[in-house]
């Protein structure tokens, strides 16, 4: 059945190499291509979590009325790009965000920013966590656990190197003073904001937020997930508590999810992105120059060190001192050095990646 033979023997009476069967052509069928469709008429979607191969989108966004959120899988096509919250996709298929319904992500838009990781500071594969983000929230408490400074000086550097603005976020003032906390980043001119157990968010911390994309992090136990809920009271996101015997938080978050928060008085609104509770954070992918980019008048300056210079306070010939002797760079600029000299010892000093 759907076959052929041809004849066994030519007009010379010799066996025929034709002799084989042959697959009939069967209608309608073509030959495979690596060309693949554009998908011209795919629709952008926000990508707000990421559980097992299924991707939350939210489709729509910014059209109170008309959006709505469609579950989708991954295309073929893509290969081994992942997906990550925050990403801009085009979605085909049912985008209707009916129960039981499943739509296609066919590719990632280009991405804008993005805040990484790697696993210690000897591994330099990266881990992609949130796309898209503007803002990175540090969130610390000022007691229980304890503040751990290199690990905000960690947050600060990945912040630097992705491109994205920094803030902080101090909870449980009313069991510390935040004063320490506000004078390790004082030089940076990194906003701060308090908040104490049980209070609402300032409004100031909400008009922060407005029309920006504010990745939350910070170590297990700050009381991130409780500032997420003050927030979004819908996230209804998982609390934990503080070990009184070893002072660490447990970890209650276990995936990164997209938020729509409002600002003050329901005026305005923009994204919060809280992802899971970490006690290390590797910076082995993160080039130690790219702490110095985020500051346009020492980058020039570290332009003109010598080549393979570590720019640390013990570097000879270090054109940053020389900079601050000649007045090149001001009183800020000089405690400003002093707190990105911290940042790189936080980035290579012994087991500085954990807690």
């Amino acid at each position: 059945m759907g076959w052929r033979r041809t004849d066994a023997y030519d007009d010379y009476g010799q066996w025929s190499e034709d002799d084989v069967r042959v697959r009939a052509n069967r209608k309608g069928s073509r030959p495979r291509t690596k060309v693949r469709p554009m998908h011209e008429d795919a629709q952008e979607g926000i990508v707000l979590t990421v559980d097992r191969g299924r991707y939350s989108c939210l489709v729509d966004a910014g059209h109170r009325k008309r959006e709505r959120t469609v579950i989708a899988a991954r295309a073929r096509e893509l290969g081994r790009k992942s997906v990550v919250v925050g990403d801009r996709v085009a979605l085909v298929g049912d985008l209707s965000g009916d129960a039981g319904t499943l739509a296609r992500i066919v590719r990632i838009e280009e991405r804008s920013t993005l805040l990484r990781r790697s696993a210690d500071d000897t591994d330099e594969v990266e881990r992609v966590i949130v796309a898209n983000a503007d803002q990175l929230c540090v969130v610390v408490a000022a007691a229980q656990p304890e503040p751990r400074p290199r690990l905000i000086d960690r947050y600060l550097v990945a912040a630097y190197d992705a491109g994205i603005e920094p803030m902080l976020v101090i909870t449980k003032t009313d069991l510390e003073p935040a004063t320490a906390l506000r004078e390790l980043v004082a030089p940076l001119q990194v906003p701060v904001f308090e908040s104490s157990l049980g209070a609402e968010p300032s409004n100031a911390l909400r008009e922060a937020l407005v029309d920006h994309r504010t990745v939350m992090v910070g170590h297990s136990g700050v009381g991130k997930s409780t500032l997420v809920n003050a927030l979004v009271p819908s996230a209804a996101r998982a609390t934990g508590h503080v070990n009184v015997v070893t002072g660490r938080g447990r970890h209650t978050s276990s995936s990164s999810v997209a938020y729509r928060v409002d600002g003050p008085g329901g005026i305005g609104h923009g994204w919060i992105i809280d992802t899971p509770g970490v006690r290390s954070f590797g910076l082995g992918h993160v080039d130690p120059d790219a702490v110095f980019r985020a500051f346009p008048g020492i980058a020039e300056v570290v332009a003109e060190c010598p080549r393979g210079c570590t720019h640390l306070a013990d570097a000879p010939d270090c054109e940053l001192d020389e900079a601050i002797s000649d007045g090149r760079l001001d009183e800020l600029g000089a405690a400003r050095v002093a707190s990105l000299r911290r940042l790189l010892v936080s980035m290579t000093g012994p087991d500085a990646a954990s807690d």
